[in-house]
């Protein structure tokens, strides 16, 4: 990201670099960029200020009848797309609505409701600062089929790397990963090695500062890059461009990239495990000494918010109904509504290894990519924050901390925690039942919530209706 200031700073960058275009991305309500490019010359002082108009119906926001919109250029997210042949920058807009005298920023843009999110939490002087950082985990795939007719549905993907092209006999070398044995696994097996450190590369020119990258358990194709913290709508945008780095740069190598929660049976899924932690005037608000794994009471109220709105969450944080394929025993994705130290079984998982004040945090477990990023990290927000101003005790609640493994309980204790929501339509009722929370500062519209809940439900009817293949395994011959 180049962060400008002012439109002549752009000007010159462009003049500089021979940009020729300018392209514009927004985020529809589903967490997909669309954009929209203009020729460097008809980029005026006046763009900054009145915007360019779209249709937002087409978005999935507002009705037809009441469709015009502008966005307004924000020039701190400006990128030089490494991706264009024709030299572009690239930066991100805000939604206005277009009003007489003056337009108004648009309720149900998601870049403004996590604006209001971080507006909300100052104004409440608990904290200034909610320091947030993703791990991306994602499958690279060699191929990628799917049809879904009246007489015929199905798909097909295949990953070079995969243990079931051990017995194929085109150029095969061998070195296979074994099946959920792709954990840090070291070349030859790893061939996905050095598209990482480029994908990474790319994202550290971009200003996405990387932890680490890694092969993931699932061994097809699976992969992790973890990146460094920064604010809410920070992240969130971060988000967004790092998923158009890696997406494009694997097919620009011939390969295709998929943040599907549950991508391939049998295999570990793709999680977005989210870290967080609160700062007041630059201090750590979640650290104390003498506290349960050095958390304060304040982390612990902020636990109890995100795990007793957990249900209504995961319709944010898990918005697909193959988030639910995921959300099963045995693969380290979570299942019960609980917190827990270094256990990846439990919702909430505080790292063992994240010992000082200004490191210590704890990780959302359950979310994955399908969300709008915008929307979901906001949700975790004013989660947290009701359970500070309301003092939500996450034990006192019966959430933990449970330090085992809460896959090896016996069933009688299992069925004592709360699970999770099994379905999208059960998170979507949850949402339904509890939803105040979101609407505290005038940060989720009510609208908004119920155009989710409509939409996301037409989705869930779609997959639902769709004959499956394994009922003709199951059911055919009866």
């Amino acid at each position: 990201m180049r962060v400008f200031t002012n439109y002549n700073e752009v000007m010159d960058y462009c003049a500089i670099n021979s940009i020729q275009m300018i392209d514009f991305k927004m985020v529809d309500l589903w967490g997909r960029w669309r954009h929209l490019s203009i020729p460097t010359s008809r980029f005026t002082p006046d763009t900054l200020k009145y915007g360019i108009g779209f249709d937002g119906s087409n978005y999935g926001f507002a009705p037809v009848e009441n469709s015009d919109m502008v966005f307004i250029p924000d020039l701190t997210t400006a990128v030089h797309d490494p991706f264009t042949e024709v030299p572009t920058l690239s930066m991100i807009g805000d939604v206005y609505v277009i009003n007489q005298p003056e337009n108004y920023r648009f309720d149900q843009d998601p870049r403004s409701i996590a604006f209001k999110a971080e507006e909300y939490m100052k104004s409440l002087g608990i904290a200034d600062e909610m320091r947030i950082g993703p791990e991306f985990e994602f499958h690279v795939l060699n191929h990628v089929s799917h049809e879904c007719s009246p007489n015929k549905c199905g798909y097909a993907i295949d990953a070079e790397q995969a243990i079931w092209n051990t017995g194929t006999d085109h150029l095969n070398l061998g070195y296979k990963v074994p099946h959920n044995g792709g954990y840090h696994i070291a070349p030859p097996q790893d061939i996905l090695y050095d598209l990482r450190s480029r994908m990474c590369l790319l994202m550290e020119e971009n200003n996405i500062p990387v932890k680490y990258h890694h092969h993931e358990v699932g061994g097809s194709g699976q992969i992790e890059i973890e990146v460094e913290f920064g604010g809410l709508r920070e992240m969130a945008d971060k988000t967004m461009l790092a998923k158009y780095l890696i997406k494009n740069l694997a097919f620009k190598e011939g390969k295709t990239v998929t943040f599907m929660p549950k991508p391939i049976y049998g295999e570990a899924g793709n999680g977005l495990h989210v870290h967080m932690h609160l700062f007041k005037n630059g201090e750590p608000l979640f650290y104390d000494a003498n506290g349960y794994s050095q958390l304060s009471q304040t982390a612990l109220y902020f636990i109890g918010g995100l795990l007793i709105h957990a249900p209504a969450l995961l319709a944010f944080t898990n918005p697909s109904t193959n988030s639910y394929k995921r959300l099963i025993p045995g693969y380290e994705a979570p299942v019960s509504i609980c917190f827990a130290t270094a256990n990846r079984s439990a919702v909430i998982r505080v790292p063992a290894y994240a010992k000082s004040p200004y490191a210590k945090r704890f990780e959302f477990r359950s979310s994955d990519a399908t969300c709008n990023p915008y929307l979901a990290f906001s949700a975790m927000l004013m989660a947290g924050l009701d359970g500070i101003i309301n003092k939500i005790d996450p034990t006192a609640e019966g959430f933990g901390p449970f330090d085992m493994n809460l896959y090896n309980l016996p069933k009688e204790e299992q069925d004592k925690i709360k699970s999770l929501p099994q379905s999208l339509d059960e998170a979507l009722s949850a949402l339904e039942k509890d939803h105040g929370f979101l609407l505290a500062g005038d940060v989720f519209p009510q609208r908004l919530i119920e155009i989710w809940i409509e939409n996301k439900r037409k989705e869930s009817c779609k997959v639902k209706e769709v004959p499956h293949p394994m009922e003709f395994q199951l059911y055919y011959d009866l």
